[in-house]
């Protein structure tokens, strides 16, 4: 039998032992390939597999197929021989992407904010700290720090720039420009230390009140909280700049308001947070009831 189509090459035996020019060669099952054939592993690319003079077949194993439930030599489970280092070089694309998206605009402006804490402490502090022209440096200072505030976090929701790293280096950000100007004005004896204590006591305590019930979900920012950030904001930058007269009485008042706002929002977010919970082992505790039953 000569010039035999590689087509039969799902028929009989002898067919397959054929090659197009008649040369004999060992049987070449669907999904192999002989020494004269294509390499292990590339059945499924389409060349086939040829014997005799390596030219290749056009049979069913040249279309890439083996038989259904049979995996093809050389090839991984789930996909080609060269997939699985194109996968892995996917992985690493992947990785370095998501590092690179680190470097957005609003993680530097929450960088540039840290960044300005030292620099803050440093002009806060420069020439015994009662220096009018250093505190007014130190207050520029704050002022940025406080307008980054207000731009990062926008920006980050706006153009799906949100990161890990924003997350957690936001809020440290934010509380430790504030901790170091409450600080700085109680050493200094500018502002009473219970103030301090106050605010700094109900920030902290509110982050860890946080990160205890955000297994049953998370405490969204309230208006109260934001106008809180902002009358801090406004009465400890007041404080920062050495002021007297008439404007010395009003950053009195301006923190006095920022104080009450900092306890009521601090108890608003407790009783959000006890709310939560009871939500949260009530829908757990349903949801095994369902399962049992």
């Amino acid at each position: 039998m000569t010039g035999v189509p590689a087509s039969a090459a799902g028929g009989s035996s002898s067919a397959r032992r054929a090659g197009p020019r008649g040369t004999s060669g060992p049987a070449a099952e669907p999904g192999e390939c002989t020494s004269a054939g294509t390499a292990p592993g590339r059945t499924g690319s389409g060349r086939g597999a040829g014997t005799g003079t390596g030219e290749a077949g056009r049979g069913e194993a040249g279309r890439g197929g083996t038989e259904p439930g049979t995996v093809q030599r050389g090839v991984a489970p789930g996909g080609a021989t060269e997939g699985g280092a194109a996968g892995r070089g996917g992985k690493i694309a992947a990785a370095a992407v998501n590092q690179a998206s680190v470097w957005n605009v609003a993680n530097l402006l929450t960088m540039l904010r840290l960044l300005l804490v030292p620099a803050f402490v440093a002009l806060m502090l420069g020439n015994g700290g009662y220096d009018p022209a250093w505190r007014s440096f130190a207050w520029a200072a704050f002022a940025v720090a406080m307008i980054t505030d207000l731009f990062d976090g926008h920006l980050a929701r706006t153009y799906n720039l949100v990161t890990d790293f924003g997350k957690i280096a936001d809020p440290i950000a934010d509380k430790a420009i504030m901790g170091a100007a409450l600080i700085c004005l109680s050493a200094l004896g500018d502002l009473p230390w219970w103030v301090t204590a106050v605010i700094l006591g109900r920030e902290l305590g509110i982050t860890v009140l946080r990160f205890v019930v955000i297994r049953y979900g998370v405490i969204p920012a309230s208006r109260g909280g934001k106008l809180k950030t902002l009358t801090q904001g406004v009465a400890v930058g007041m404080y920062v700049l050495a002021l007297t007269g008439p404007l010395a009485t009003l950053r009195f008042w301006v923190m006095a308001a920022a104080v009450v706002l900092t306890v009521v929002t601090g108890l608003d977010y407790v009783k959000q947070a006890i709310v939560l919970r009871r939500r949260g082992i009530a829908e757990r505790r349903a949801a095994l009831k369902e399962t049992d039953g």
